[in-house]
């Protein structure tokens, strides 16, 4: 995926193509099916596939960094998208984790790595870096392949240093501390 609606690529033969798409939306539909056949093209699936729909912008995550994302959870059913099982894209509350701290999934963990603030990944997910065989009680059967699209819409970097002013001014973030600091540590855009 690259900016302004292109993605580019390798074929069998090593040739780099690019294709140049009419919309964002056309953009991400397509990276989300190329996921999809990623993940029906290989016998087992035995790691996270990640595929970004968005590159967002600034530093990628790392572990410690605090993030907080929007995201819908699918089931992958039938060589596809099955029922959606968790969401928080409607709702007035973001989800908060910090990368490394074991309170996701394995799946989140591995797959979120990376990812810039603004950015949007798709994730497949095979059962032993999500729930398992254990699943989760009337929501995800045992042994299910999960789905999800992650958006980063806030973070906060480990890496801080304390500004002239006393406050926390990340090092990785960007050149000059934001205007109108925060009660939550988080950025104020």
């Amino acid at each position: 995926v690259q900016p302004n609606n292109y993605s580019t690529f390798y074929d069998d033969q090593r040739q780099n193509w690019s294709i140049m798409f009419e919309s964002e939306k056309a953009a991400m539909d397509f990276s989300k099916q190329v996921c999809i056949a990623k993940c029906n093209s290989s016998p087992g699936l035995d790691s996270v596939l990640c595929q970004d729909l968005l590159l967002g912008e600034g530093q990628g995550v790392e572990g410690g960094d605090s993030l907080e994302v929007a995201y819908t959870g699918w089931l992958f059913q039938n060589n596809g998208l099955g029922q959606v099982f968790d969401s928080n894209v409607n709702k007035d509350k973001l989800l908060r984790l910090k990368l490394g701290s074991g309170k996701v999934i394995k799946g989140w963990e591995e797959g979120m790595m990376g990812m810039k603030k603004g950015g949007r990944r798709y994730l497949i997910i095979p059962p032993a870096w999500a729930y398992g065989s254990q699943g989760v009680a009337g929501r995800v059967p045992p042994d299910s392949t999960l789905v999800f699209e992650v958006e980063v819409r806030r973070v906060k970097l480990v890496k801080e240093c304390a500004g002239s002013d006393g406050l926390s001014v990340s090092s990785r973030d960007s050149p000059a501390p934001s205007p109108v600091p925060s009660s939550d540590g988080f950025s104020a855009e």
